[in-house]
């Protein structure tokens, strides 16, 4: 994200942010351009959101932390190759949930790093998860429905409660996507002119889609079910509030039932083509064993009086242009017996299907 000289970046395109609340109660944002920059700011606060975009998580993230003094550990820990990841260390915690992002059938799960200290939440990720720039521009309402007369925990609780929120209806966004795409796919189906084997391999793409989508919110609910029944130090013990992480994991879950659902229809469209497949192999079957009934029947029609020629040219016979005509009878009623007793041996073995 370059950045012309003497030109400020905007809140959204800021690679730092944060925003406070502080102690009176008046909130406050501010961008930067490293962790340092907002040190008195965080130190003055009750609470604060500090936002980070890197070019390379693991790596900046280890840089980000140590300049907030987090845990070297805690990092470590969570970027591990895994979708997700929750650790609590009683004085800080931090979690990993996936940032979903999709482009036609392509489903990404992009880090989101989250990490709480004191008074202060972080979160951490590459510039291609853009979802948290609308919650920036909005950072100072959020922090104003924090109740100033809160306890430390709860205030934690509320500001951790929206980002984790925001991240998932953003997710939930895309399951939208996924369904248009379907759309398109369902009128390829209904397409007879539509290349099969592409037809397999965007049933193929959709499907994995769709197990990669489920893959993330899967492993969203774990992160939320750890912190609703982690009973971390840093976090509230409100039942309210407790009540409301709960209902993240439900609106997930809700989610999830959802992208099963279209799974389910998109194994009933599985069916129908392979429907079509049957049905298509049947009739060509069919036009198969009727072309070689007929064949059966020209090769009677042909072979059998052209055998009769052939011997009865021999020498051996002596014909002569008295024989013409016994001859020729011969050869037409071969050609007839034939056709007839090859025709009505094919119909009664069934190979020439009755017509309805």
């Amino acid at each position: 994200m370059a950045e012309r000289e003497g030109q400020v970046p905007s809140i959204t395109e800021a690679r730092a942010f944060c925003s406070s609340l502080l102690r009176d109660g008046t909130t406050i944002k501010q961008v930067g351009r490293r962790p340092t920059d907002f040190a008195k700011l965080i130190a003055w606060s009750s609470v604060s959101w500090a936002d980070f975009v890197v070019e390379d998580l693991k790596k900046d993230a280890e840089d980000i932390c140590r300049s907030l003094e987090f845990s070297r550990s805690l990092v470590a820990n969570l970027l591990t190759g895994q979708i997700s990841g929750y650790e609590d260390f009683d004085d800080e915690m931090g979690m990993l949930i996936p940032a979903i992002t999709v482009e036609k059938f392509k489903v990404n799960t992009n880090p989101l790093l989250i990490l709480v200290k004191g008074n202060l939440i972080v979160t951490i990720h590459e510039a291609k998860v853009t979802r948290l720039q609308r919650l920036r521009r909005y950072a100072e309402t959020m922090m104003k429905k924090i109740p100033v007369e809160a306890s430390q925990q709860d205030k934690i609780t509320h500001a951790l409660i929206r980002i984790i929120d925001e991240n998932n209806g953003r997710n939930f966004d895309h399951l939208r996507e996924i369904e248009a795409q379907g759309d398109e796919l369902n009128k390829c189906l209904i397409d007879v002119n539509t290349p099969r084997a592409m037809l397999g391999e965007e049933i193929y793409q959709m499907k994995h889609a769709l197990l990669t989508y489920l893959n993330a919110l899967w492993a969203t609910v774990d992160v939320i079910n750890a912190l609703r029944y982690g009973d971390a130090e840093l976090l509230t013990d409100d039942p309210r509030l407790l009540a409301r992480i709960g209902a993240l994991s439900t609106e997930v879950n809700n989610q999830i039932s959802l992208a099963e659902h279209l799974s389910e229809v998109l194994a009933s469209g599985l069916e129908v083509l392979q429907s079509i497949y049957n049905n298509q192999l049947q009739l060509l079957n069919n036009k198969m064993t009727m072309l070689s009934a007929y064949l059966a029947v020209i090769g009677a029609a042909v072979l059998v009086p052209n055998t009769l020629a052939t011997i009865l040219s021999n020498p051996a016979f002596e014909m002569g242009p008295e024989d013409v005509g016994w001859y020729t009878a011969l050869l037409l009623g071969s050609t007839v017996a034939a056709t007839l007793g090859v025709f009505w041996f094919v119909k009664w073995k069934g190979l020439i299907p009755k017509k309805e």
